[in-house]
């Protein structure tokens, strides 16, 4: 397992805490370079609605493989402005058109109706003739969860799976609400860690895969990008599944983002200076991890 702690600059810690409380009052505007027209006829993929976005017009995804960006929300709520200026800037680090599903939410539609959405978005990619190893998942929070719970599903089913997965602060063990090492530094408590999972599991076990990635089976998954924030309550068990994934044989890199709270990622889309360091860092690391792990596109 390739273990990376990136340092935050002064201060930016606390300025990308500040940002998460107030980026869903002000979203972010969609780049003047994205495209929004669908990468596949209907729009959908796999039965599943979402959005297609791409820097400029967008490419032959059959050739140029395809990015998912499965958003969180604590598998119950959406924001779909935020959603896809984050779902272009991905598309630009990763170089592929990126497709964000609009999974079915919770509690409306509990486990596993989630995680069926996403599995059919890459089956549905597949289906379109898209390269296996030319499609990139990326999540985030719950999101990344149902990334990693989709690809325990794939390599039960036997399908293939994508050329890499990137999980941004995943709740990888839904049995553990997690531990304030730094009291009030993070933007996820306990107790709203413990409600939106009961919420979700309505009734499932939390202690068994694949709703808790955890508890599956590791071994001959795709390539892990694992980015976690050093303040995070989910820090450890995001920790224990990244070296239990490596010990499967699994390949894993771990990015720890010191003082940074969970979601850390969404300084990408921040105007201020003080939050830049770490979304340029995440993005920079992003499109390395991408290009030295998944297909190339062609």
């Amino acid at each position: 397992m390739q273990h990376t702690r990136i340092p935050a600059a002064p201060g930016e810690g606390a300025a990308v805490r500040d940002h998460l409380q107030a980026m869903f009052a002000d979203p972010p505007r969609l780049d003047p370079g994205a495209d929004t027209a669908p990468a596949l006829p209907g729009g959908g993929v796999g039965g599943t609605p979402g959005t297609w976005v791409s820097e400029g017009a967008a490419a032959d995804v059959r050739t140029a493989g395809a990015t998912v960006y499965v958003h969180g929300g604590g598998f119950a709520f959406s924001n779909p402005t935020f959603e896809l200026v984050m779902a272009h800037r991905i598309a630009r680090a990763t170089g592929r058109p990126c497709f964000a599903p609009d999974y079915r939410l919770a509690p409306a539609h509990p486990f596993p109706a989630a995680v069926d959405d996403v599995v059919a978005v890459h089956r549905g990619l597949l289906a379109h003739g898209v390269p296996a190893e030319r499609i990139v998942a990326v999540g985030e929070s719950a999101g990344a969860t149902l990334v990693l719970s989709a690809l325990l599903v794939l390599a039960a089913a036997g399908d293939p799976l994508p050329g890499a997965a990137v999980a941004v602060s995943p709740p990888t063990d839904l049995a553990d609400n997690g531990t304030e090492t730094a009291p009030g530094r993070d933007s996820l408590a306990p107790a709203a860690m413990g409600a939106m999972a009961e919420q979700y599991l309505a009734g499932a076990r939390p202690d068994r895969a694949p709703q808790s990635p955890m508890y599956g089976d590791l071994a001959g998954l795709c390539p892990l990008l694992l980015a976690v924030g050093g303040d995070e309550i989910l820090f450890e068990q995001i920790r224990r599944f990244a070296a239990a994934a490596a010990a499967a044989g699994t390949p894993v890199d771990l990015d720890v983002y010191d003082d940074m709270p969970h979601a850390f990622h969404a300084a990408v889309l921040a105007p201020d200076t003080a939050m830049r360091p770490t979304g340029t860092v995440f993005l920079e690391r992003l499109t390395r991890w991408t290009a030295r792990t998944a297909a190339p596109t062609g």
